[in-house]
């Protein structure tokens, strides 16, 4: 087989560049693939399209969500820097109804969403998605 290996100042080997056809082999024996129309053949998962598909989160919002385990609503409201009560206080309502916003299940009423997307600086696509 046709290598090149890379090696740092000591010699050492620390990359190989090696022809593509060989790399993608080498992929298909690790997805216990014996050959390209295997690979083909696999199973296709049905999907079906709807409102949400073409709707984007910036990265500081999938990131909020992640690392801190929260609900889109409240990586939005983390994002813009404010506390559930500032929210509270804007929207007219409590701190606790704020709460519940933010929980997994909850599905805000549009004019909700009107509200929060406006506070937040999103559409309401946006506030809305779930994920």
């Amino acid at each position: 087989m046709e290598a090149q290996y890379i090696r740092d100042e000591n010699g050492d080997p620390q990359y190989v560049v090696i022809p593509y056809d060989v790399y993608f082999k080498m992929r298909l024996q690790m997805a216990d693939v014996e050959s390209e129309s295997e690979a083909e053949g696999l199973e296709e998962i049905p999907f079906e399209r709807d409102e949400y598909d073409d709707v984007s989160l910036p990265d500081e919002i999938v990131s909020i969500m992640c690392n801190d385990e929260v609900s889109l609503q409240a990586a939005w409201r983390i994002y813009n820097g404010l506390s559930q009560q500032d929210v509270a206080q804007k929207l007219g309502i409590s701190q606790s109804a704020v709460s519940q916003l933010e929980s997994p299940d909850s599905r805000p009423q549009k004019r909700t969403r009107e509200k929060l997307a406006a506070i937040y600086g999103c559409t309401q696509a946006q506030i809305s998605l779930l994920i």
